[in-house]
């Protein structure tokens, strides 16, 4: 059995495309690449449920593992790649968590749902006085 598996391996090594597929410069960023999809489906949920400390987290993890991605011996450009994403997209999180804490963005929707409120009271007023004339 040992034989069998040492000339599989063998085999898979003497090809350079399939050997990089079955290493984990390959799979370690492939299976890493979930980080970064989550952060960009995030950029359209509402800012309030963004985590300040967990967005400066992993832009300082991203940030680290750019540099070592190309530190390694051969440079892996696929981590670099998927963390390239990551830090844009943890970035851009981390600016719609200021802009939606520190530089007024709640007060601003706060504002704008008072609005639509009045203009709903508005459209159901409006609605009742032509209901009124309609049935005189």
């Amino acid at each position: 059995m040992a034989a069998f598996v040492k000339a599989i391996n063998a085999k898979i090594r003497s090809n350079p495309t399939v050997s990089y597929f079955c290493s984990t410069h390959f799979w370690g960023p492939a299976s890493n690449f979930g980080i970064p999809v989550a952060a960009v489906m995030d950029a359209q949920k509402s800012p309030e449920l963004i985590s300040g400390q967990m967005t400066l987290a992993l832009c300082i993890y991203s940030a680290t593992f750019m540099r070592y991605s190309m530190a390694v011996t051969p440079a892996n450009y696929l981590l670099f790649a998927c963390h390239f994403i990551n830090e844009g997209s943890q970035l851009t999180q981390g600016y719609r968590y200021l802009q939606w804490h520190k530089w007024g963005g709640k007060e601003k929707a706060a504002g704008v749902q008072g609005t639509l409120e009045t203009a709903k009271e508005k459209a159901v007023a409006a609605g009742d006085k032509v209901k009124e004339a309609v049935t005189k």
